[in-house]
């Protein structure tokens, strides 16, 4: 075939050969590559329909190790001289460039002994490509070229030239593109390229200012990236020529652009410019550029500062903000020559809305002295100006002016951290007006940014806030103000509470605050006939956020622990032992809401404890409920003994404490050992099989359900689940505790769930079953709730629960066709109830789960719309409002059925159904408009009816989903 006068056969002959060695080319010997190299350089000269077949040869042979030296070259020289690059197909020239990527990382130093001649070669093979796959590689080749320092010569513009023409990037990838590559790739590449060296900056610089002036967004956003891209390697000698065009651009498009990202992106070109110009390093004879840059800037943005319809102020102290936040030194610049005149137009405006625009301004140039740390005295505008910049922040806290007050703040946080920046004095004035803020400003924004800024300047200053805070928030806990009403009294208690909690940012200040909150614990307990509950409430929600705050100090975490989960026991088991009793006293401290918000307090405490320490803990907590060992607890002297597990009526108090031990021992970590645990495990299972008290049943259920969801696998646990099914399943037949033995199931197949134990399909197939049942029916199919969403106190990733990802996938999976099947074979009483089961379901489920599932779901959750029930209605149509979006396809299928359950529910007797269906025919709008033009002349009709709802929230909705009609 080689020899053949035909060239095709010739060409068949070649591609032969050149499959054969794309295969074996390591295997080859020095020799037969020079001679198979000699071969394929003469047949470069052949016919053109040889030339494809030659370069993969010539691709094969650029991989091999044993290359001759010398042969590089000459093969480039002769594919540089003999082929026309761009006249081939796409795969020929991709080959191509194959072959200069394989020579440049194999044979440098032999393609660099070419000089220019090289780059010069190259640039003739790039001239004119249009495919960005062969884009893509031709552009590593030139930031090669550029990286590795190969000889440029005469041929720079050529070069930049050859790459340019590409800039910006117009790139739309083809529907259905197997290939993968985006605009973003092609822009990216180029990118660096234009970026990859100094020598291009004479002829980029004034193609990015004429894109700048483009009417296409993304050529300037392009430009603008570019630009702040080739800051990080130029220097002075770069910009000089173009710094006023370049500043004029800018200044342009952020005075007149109407879009945020090219604003954006302006600004960080603005920031990277200067601090490039600070970067330089300049001779003695050089003129400094960074001083006239600002100038210009100072000159053209200061006067807008000082005009009286504040017209241009913001894009004018952006501008300054990002020139000033490029470097130390031209911070010191721009801050010496703008501060003075916003504190002079602060005094001069006196309107609170122009205030706080001259503040927020202000409190930008404050933030980024935060970025340079410490202020020196000699430079800094700031410290020379202490004096006047605390008193306008302190002058904004006590304007009327509540946004103006919340700007103050901000400033307040920034100026306390700064090293060194306040005096003494001003510390604490500042914490005077936090304080004040904190608890006397009406309005509940102002007081919660207060504390929120406590709470960021206490581990500062914690001596200050120490001394001076938590004496007067405790002051001001224990004085009872008689002339207010109760309301007012409360509402200052619980802002003091508040405020206790926020500032216990600091170890030592938490060594100061827990006490004050577990005294007026005790003396809310004492008044608790004089007092509701609420009080008791506020307490127990400050100590939890305290617990939150200390769980990132190890030892503030264990202080906490230590400190205040014994004292709410102790607190509990004294009212409850008072109760047991018959004595009155602390009574409020039993009441479901007030153990409830304990909890998470004892919860929270206990998370983070190290394994040791949790250890030690547990080996008080678990005797003291089993054996009743008091010994542990603070003021332990108790009327009479504790024994929570015990029958008998009178201990009913005692059994609601079991609330506390599930808060602890269900926070555990994993590895942390409890002692008796299968007692504990009986006693409890026993509690929540017996107990009439729903509360109590419910807490040891979930108590039982978590320990079992963290015991290792083995016999002892499939003991304990075998004695827990031997007590539900009668429990669950007859008798007088059927709800608290379904409360029971409920939980235990929870846990196992969670964890994937083979008995959790057993137990789902009973939940199934109960589904039918006259009396547990409808409670079963609310508990499908409580088995797929995420529960706040127990069994959830942040207290150690063993829960394994995609179990509500594998639910789904497993026990949704049961589910359809039982609601098909139903009577017509209890059909609702497997409708319920299923929305709930469905709706935990991750969306395109269920978007695969849709085509045999949705005549279902279309028969569940008209369904009485209207919990089963709502989770129906939040579920259907994201498909509607995700899967116009198969909606659109189903579309006048949809459009007539939507609009009859809009006039549903509950609100929150009618809300839920006015977004669902909002949604509609998102299938294709051929689907809806025959609906929207009666949707539009009946729509019209909404808008005159009684309830605003509704009209609201009406409004949003009619327009879009």
């Amino acid at each position: 075939c080689l020899e053949n006068t035909d060239p095709r056969t010739r060409g068949r002959g070649i591609q032969l050969l050149s499959q054969v060695l794309l295969q074996c080319y390591s295997q080859l010997q020095e020799k037969e590559v020079l001679h198979l190299v000699l071969f394929y350089e003469n047949r470069l000269q052949d016919h053109h329909l040889v030339i494809p077949s030659v370069l993969q040869g010539l691709r094969a042979l650029s991989m091999c190790e044993v290359l001759s030296a010398g042969l590089a070259v000459s093969v480039l020289k002769t594919i540089f001289q003999e082929v026309h690059v761009q006249s081939l197909l796409q795969l020929d020239r991709h080959t191509v460039y194959s072959i200069i990527t394989n020579f440049m990382s194999t044979r440098e130093e032999e393609l660099k002994g070419l000089g220019a001649d090289f780059t010069f070669g190259f640039i003739q093979v790039m001239d004119g490509e249009k495919d960005p796959r062969n884009l893509l590689v031709a552009f590593q080749i030139v930031r090669d070229l550029i990286a590795k320092n190969y000889a440029l010569g005469p041929f720079v513009e050529e070069l930049f030239e050859v790459t340019s023409c590409y800039f910006p990037i117009d790139f739309t990838p083809p529907p259905n593109d197997p290939h993968g590559i985006q605009r973003e790739d092609l822009i990216l590449s180029l990118r660096a390229v234009l970026a990859s060296t100094t020598q291009f900056a004479e002829f980029l610089l004034p193609l990015l200012i004429e894109k700048l002036d483009s009417d296409l967004q993304s050529a300037k956003l392009d430009s603008l990236q570019t630009l702040t891209a080739c800051c990080a390697i130029y220097g002075q000698k770069e910009l000089q020529e173009f710094l006023p065009s370049l500043w004029s651009s800018l200044r342009r498009e952020v005075f007149q652009t109407a879009s945020e990202k090219v604003e954006a992106e302006c600004l960080a070109a603005l920031h990277a410019l200067s601090a490039c110009l600070s970067r330089s390093v300049l001779s003695s004879d050089t003129e400094d550029l960074l001083d006239s840059f600002l100038s210009s800037i100072l000159q053209d943005c200061r006067h807008h500062l000082c005009e009286p319809d504040m017209k241009l102020v913001w894009p004018s102290a952006k501008l300054l903000q990002a020139a000033a936040g490029a470097s130390l030194r031209t911070y010191h610049c721009v801050t010496h020559n703008v501060l003075p005149l916003l504190l002079e137009q602060y005094t001069k405006h006196t309107q609170s809305s122009q205030r706080r625009t001259i503040l927020e301004m202000l409190l930008g140039f404050l933030e980024l002295q935060q970025k340079w740390g410490h202020v020196e005295e000699g430079e800094s505008a700031l410290l020379s100006l202490q004096g006047p910049v605390c008193s306008v922040v302190f002058s904004a806290l006590t304007d009327p002016s509540v946004q103006l007050q919340l700007v103050g703040i901000r400033a307040l946080t920034v100026l306390g951290s700064l090293q060194d920046f306040l005096s003494p004095s001003d510390l604490e004035l500042v914490v005077d007006h936090l304080i004040r803020l904190a608890l006397c400003e009406e309005d509940s924004q102002s007081s919660e940014a207060a504390m929120e800024a406590a709470g960021s300047l206490a581990p500062i200053y914690p001596k200050v806030f120490s001394g001076r805070m938590v004496p007067r928030l405790e002051e001001e806990l224990q004085s009872e103000r008689e002339e207010e009403s109760s309301w007012d009294s409360h509402s200052l208690r619980q802002r003091c509470l508040q405020a206790l909690a926020a500032v216990s940012t600091h170890p030592s200040i938490v060594r100061d605050t827990v006490p004050v909150l577990l005294q007026h614990l005790r003396k809310v307990q004492k008044e608790s006939e004089a007092r509701s509950p609420r009080d008791m409430v506020s307490v127990c929600q400050s100590l939890h956020r305290m617990a939150l705050q200390c769980q990132q100090d190890e030892e503030s975490c264990w202080y906490f622990h230590q400190t205040v989960v014994p004292c709410l026991l102790a607190m509990a088991v004294q009212a409850a032992m008072q109760e047991s009793t018959h004595l009155l006293l602390g009574k409020a401290l039993l009441e479901e809401e007030v153990l409830a918000a304990m909890v998470p307090v004892v919860s929270a405490a206990t998370t983070h404890l190290s394994p040791e320490l949790a250890a030690q803990s547990v080996s008080h907590m678990v005797p003291l409920f089993l054996d009743g060992e008091v010994s542990f607890l603070p003021q332990n002297s108790f009327p009479c003994s504790f024994q929570p597990f015990e029958d008998g009526e009178c201990l009913e108090a005692q059994r609601r404490l079991v609330a506390l031990l599930m808060a602890f021992v269900c926070s555990l970590p994993r590895n942390v050992a409890i002692p008796q645990q299968e007692r504990l495990l009986r006693e409890l299972l026993a509690l929540s099989c017996s107990c009439n008290c729903p509360f109590t049943a419910t807490t040891a259920a979930k108590c039982f359900a978590g320990l079992v969801n963290k015991h290792p696998a083995g016999q002892q646990l499939d003991e304990i689940l075998q004695l827990a099914v031997n007590r539900m399943e009668p429990g669950l037949a007859q008798g007088p505790h059927r709800t608290q033995a379904l409360t029971l199931l409920l939980w235990v197949t929870k846990a196992l769930v969670l964890r994937y134990h083979p008995l959790s399909s057993c137990l789902t197939d009973k939940l199934l079953g109960l589904l039918g049942d006259v009396e547990l029916g409808a409670a079963t199919a609310d508990g499908f709730f409580l088995l797929m969403a995420e529960s706040p106190d127990v069994l959830h990733k942040g207290c150690h629960a063993d829960v394994r990802i995609m179990f509500r996938q594998r639910f789904f999976t497993d026990n949704v066709p049961k589910l359809v099947q039982g609601f098909h074979g139903a009577g017509p009483d209890v059909k609702a109830n497997y409708l319920k089961a299923l929305s709930h379901v469905l709706n935990h489920l991750p969306k395109p789960v269920l978007v695969t599932e849709l085509p045999t779901l949705l005549p279902l959750l279309l028969e569940a719309l008209s369904c009485s029930d209207r919990v089963v209605q709502l989770s129906t149509l939040s579920c259907l409002q994201p498909l509607l979006l995700e899967a116009p396809q198969i909606m659109s299928l189903h579309v006048n059925t949809l459009v007539t359950k939507f609009l009859s529910l809009t006039s549903s007797p509950t609100m929150a159904v009618r809300i839920a269906a006015l977004r669902c025919a909002h949604a509609l709008t998102s299938l294709p408009t051929t689907v809806l033009l025959p609906y929207k002349a009666h949707v539009i009709r009946a729509l019209a009816k909404p808008l005159d709802d009684k309830k605003r929230l509704v009209r609201k909705e009406a409004v949003a989903a009619r327009g879009e009609w």
